[in-house]
């Protein structure tokens, strides 16, 4: 039995006593374990498993303490019934019974499935040339010191704090943080009651575009844009106003007016990463005044500008609260770890905070208590400055590359982010071309899911937050090598 049920392999991160632990616990669980037989003894499954008796037993006595193992006089460990007690028992299936299939088509309401979105390959680190957008690299997390503030969130004190039901209220810390550090950076000055704790920001723009959007409603955005933005509008209204992008961003075209809420990313624009000047954005704000429209912000990448100080956020120069200013931590921290923010007049918030209730309450709050640790001590500063400098000679080396090894495609002028967006030669077939870096073992990704009014193969995005220094110029060079096998000679 233990030869069947038990699979240890050295290799793994987890030790051999843990591997072990979880694996028997899984098997009483999923009722393997026989109630009224005795487990092998520690010198016989230690034996059978190659493994040191003391591994063996030490598992035993853990399960033992965690009430998954009794243990009988002279006769040796036995599974714990009281361990299985209160679980609903298994129905057998009939298999010679064809159920009848629901009608699922007519059953749901929406089909977000269906929409396009970004497809990221989970394996991307195993590729010699990520030149992926949106993830990190390893090497730039602060490991240590994120260990050392999840280690102080786990304390006594800080467990009692933040285990307890906050129903709708984020962390005190966290909210003071973002209060105090993280946005004054921006030149957005907030109270506490303006301010909330999203699950990234992209729940923030579900949030706002659920309360603020409704069928008649007319939402404007730019195009190309991001494309997750795109889909959550659709679901709440099919009055899309699409806004061409130049090389200052958003076009500020007189249609705007007939909006009633209007996305835009300024700092750096989605996907093509130009800046919104500054005359530019007072522009938006005196429409939004004249024309009566709420603005979102989406703020995301702003301090990574390297031939320039950041433009002060459209919030922080907006008088008539029309700003809603949406944050995240995704692109500096970590994107796995889903912590954004948004800020805007109370009314809003308060409404907003009790929409997440319903959702889903709040944010974590052992992630809240972390992160406000890791920004109170001065190590989310001390990251940006380190991403800054490598992100900056990065952004150079990818910039020489590409003119050296892609003069035939044009690229935005600009000065910041983490990606160049390309528009390639004529008759360039994206995607041909990301099936021929992949097997070139590198990793691109196509524009075309960026334009919303019309299909576009010849543009495509190269990331550089997620791929080493070395790497980047051997990367284009061999890319730079496929662009002719995609191209359509006319």
């Amino acid at each position: 039995m233990s030869q069947l049920l038990f699979h240890l392999d050295a290799d793994l991160p987890a030790s051999l006593q843990q591997q072990l632990r979880e694996q028997i616990a899984r098997a009483i669980l999923d009722g393997h374990i026989p109630l009224d037989e005795a487990l092998p003894s520690s010198r016989k499954l230690a034996r059978e498993l190659h493994i040191a008796r003391n591994t063996v037993m030490l598992a035993y006595e853990q399960l033992l303490d965690d009430g998954y193992l009794i243990a009988r006089s002279r006769s040796g460990y036995f599974v714990n019934p009281e361990i299985l007690e209160g679980r609903a028992e298994r129905p057998e299936r009939l298999d010679d019974i064809d159920a009848e299939r629901l009608p699922w088509e007519e059953l749901l309401t929406m089909r977000p499935s269906q929409q396009q979105t970004i497809d990221k390959p989970s394996d991307w680190h195993r590729y010699d040339y990520p030149f992926l957008y949106g993830q990190i690299d390893p090497e730039l997390f602060p490991t240590q010191h994120w260990r050392e503030c999840s280690r102080d969130s786990m304390s006594v004190p800080a467990i009692r704090s933040w285990s307890v039901d906050h129903l709708n209220d984020d962390d005190p810390l966290l909210i003071e943080q973002i209060h105090k550090r993280l946005l004054p950076r921006r030149g957005v000055w907030a109270s506490p009651d303006e301010i909330l704790v999203t699950v990234g920001a992209q729940q923030a723009l579900w949030i706002v575009s659920m309360l603020l959007l409704k069928l008649g409603r007319r939402f404007g955005m730019e195009n190309p844009g991001y494309v997750d933005m795109y889909n959550i509008a659709r679901t709440f209204t099919q009055n899309v106003l699409l806004l061409p992008v130049d090389e200052h961003g958003m076009r500020l075209e007189p249609e705007i007016g007939k909006c009633q809420l209007v996305y835009v990313t300024p700092s750096h624009q989605s996907p093509t990463t130009v800046t919104m000047p500054l005359e530019r954005r007072r522009q938006l704000l005196d429409m939004a005044e004249i024309d009566n429209f709420l603005i979102i912000e989406d703020d995301y990448e702003s301090e990574t500008n390297y031939l320039a100080n950041p433009t002060p956020a459209l919030k922080s120069l907006d008088k008539h609260n029309r700003v809603i200013y949406v944050g995240s931590l995704s692109k500096t921290l970590a994107p796995g770890l889903r912590l954004g923010y948004m800020v805007g007049p109370p009314a809003l918030i308060r409404e907003a905070r009790a929409l997440r209730r319903l959702m889903l309450r709040h944010p974590p709050t052992n992630n809240q208590r972390a992160v406000a640790l890791f920004l109170d001590r001065g190590y989310h500063d001390a990251l940006l400055r380190q991403i800054h400098q490598v992100f900056h000679s990065r952004w150079q080396c990818m910039g020489d590359a590409l003119a050296k090894h892609m003069p035939q495609s044009s690229v935005p002028s600009t000065y910041g982010g983490s990606c160049f967006w390309l528009k390639g030669p004529a008759g360039l077939d994206c995607a041909k071309l990301n099936q021929l870096a992949r097997e070139q073992s590198i990793l691109i990704e196509c524009g075309g899911i960026h334009f919303f009014d019309a299909p576009r193969s010849e543009y495509f995005r190269l990331g550089f937050s997620a791929i080493p220094e070395a790497r980047i110029e051997p990367g284009i060079e061999r890319l730079a090598g496929l662009i002719p096998q995609a191209t359509e000679q006319n």
